[in-house]
């Protein structure tokens, strides 16, 4: 080698520097490939389905490219030493080859190839898995003794070698996959869609349910004339029908089968014809998830229940398109409805009605109301002030303000709410 011409002997350092480079940028690149997309991509594409096979073994990879990579910058030191020594002698070219060398390995084998490796895996990956799976055929005996004796000396430390990593995601670390996701991968009413579902199990029935004070229904105390008014000009499919109580329920009524009562002519339409034509009554425990009740529903072929507290009393009413707005957003009438209750007023603040539910009120103005506690504006006012308000007053929780506008009976009727302004923290990038 010694005898070799100059230019023979540079053209082969640039070619160790290119071979140093590809290995280096093929680790970098097989290491930064996302798992879930190589399994997708692996479907259609035999480059991702041999770096999927290659990553089953990560440390036979890691093995032939680190032999790889060591044996051409051994080369390339001594085809450097070798130039570097002609060129400057003995004494000076070793210097100048190790500086040189360092550099230019720095730059062109080990940053530069990394770099575009990190920023576009799958480019470098997928081409890189066709020499380094026969690489890995032809040097396995030498890989499995690398190996080896590296997992020797990593059971002496007190790790497992055979331990793989564990791929699956928690719903958190979903939920942050699908909160980063570019719109063009999908579209934003889709993410709001995906989190909704994923929100299921953090919320249970009585967070969504009409409360029992509003819940509409057919009480068989009244007269037949008052029950035809209600079920002419009810806006409900399914209606619940007790004597006297919400307690006392029968079942509910679905309004299909009053069109059959009517078609018997006058007389047909009695309270013992309604109760004969309502369905047996659906209960659901208050504290049930929403995910949970959404299967429950399926199963049990139901649309409509009435939530039940651990007394058995009945503390509201859900439906199946309760659960399904929590994922696909609010439907027409829930949001007209939801707006006869909040009103934005021009200096920031809302007037709200008591009734308001607090999840409908964070929907709305974009706040974080507590919403563990009391579930409706009404019953967060009355916890903050631990007593019924003898007459209107103003008090604060957290970043806002609550002044009572309203008063009912037995209840807050109406609250003027605003968020007090909290002022920024500076950036200390700036």
């Amino acid at each position: 080698m010694n005898d070799a011409p100059l230019w023979l002997l540079c053209s082969l350092l640039v070619g160790l520097l290119i071979a140093s480079g590809f290995f280096s940028g093929s680790e970098t690149g097989m290491m930064s490939l996302n798992r879930y997309r190589l399994k997708h991509l692996a479907k259609k594409q035999s480059g991702a389905r041999r770096a999927q096979r290659l990553l089953k073994r990560p440390d036979r990879l890691i093995g032939i490219i680190l032999i790889g990579n060591n044996a051409v910058n051994i080369l390339a030191s001594i085809t450097a030493s070798l130039i570097c020594t002609r060129l400057f002698g003995p004494e000076l070219g070793i210097l100048v080859a190790t500086v040189s060398l360092t550099l230019l390995l720095l730059i062109f084998s080990e940053v530069t190839p990394k770099t575009i490796a990190a920023l576009h895996p799958e480019q470098v990956a997928f081409p890189a898995s066709h020499i380094l799976k026969p690489l890995l055929k032809l040097f396995y005996p030498l890989v499995w003794l690398v190996n080896h004796a590296s997992n020797a000396l990593v059971r002496l430390l007190g790790f497992n070698p055979n331990k793989r990593p564990d791929d699956s995601l928690s719903t958190e670390e979903l939920r942050t996959v699908v909160d980063e996701s570019a719109d063009e991968d999908i579209p934003y009413r889709d993410q709001n869609m995906l989190l909704g579902i994923l929100d299921l199990e953090k919320v249970t029935v009585n967070h969504i349910m009409v409360p029992r004070g509003e819940i509409v229904g057919l009480n068989l105390d009244d007269d037949l004339e008052t029950l035809l008014e209600q079920i002419v000009n009810t806006e409900h499919t399914r209606l619940p029908i007790y004597t006297g109580d919400i307690n006392k329920v029968h079942g509910f009524l679905h309004m299909r089968r009053v069109s059959r009562m009517l078609r018997g002519g006058d007389g047909s339409l009695t309270k013992e014809a309604i109760k004969r034509f309502t369905r047996e009554t659906y209960f659901i425990p208050s504290a049930t998830p929403l995910n949970v009740q959404l299967i429950n529903f399926q199963k049990n072929k139901r649309r409509i229940g009435l939530v039940v507290d651990e007394y058995g009393e009945i503390e509201g009413l859900v439906t199946l398109d309760d659960i399904l707005e929590e994922i696909v957003g609010e439907f027409t009438t829930s949001q007209v409805q939801m707006e006869d209750e909040i009103f934005a007023q021009s200096d920031g603040s809302y007037i709200i009605d008591g009734a308001a539910t607090i999840r409908d009120i964070n929907k709305a103005t974009g706040w974080e109301l507590p919403v563990e506690g009391p579930k409706t504006l009404n019953g967060l006012v009355l916890e903050q002030l631990e007593r019924f308000p003898d007459g209107l007053a103003c008090i604060r929780s957290a970043a806002y303000y609550f002044e009572i506008t309203g008063l009912a009976e037995n209840m807050v009727a109406s609250v003027k709410v605003w968020q007090s302004p909290v002022a920024e923290e500076p950036d200390m990038d700036d």
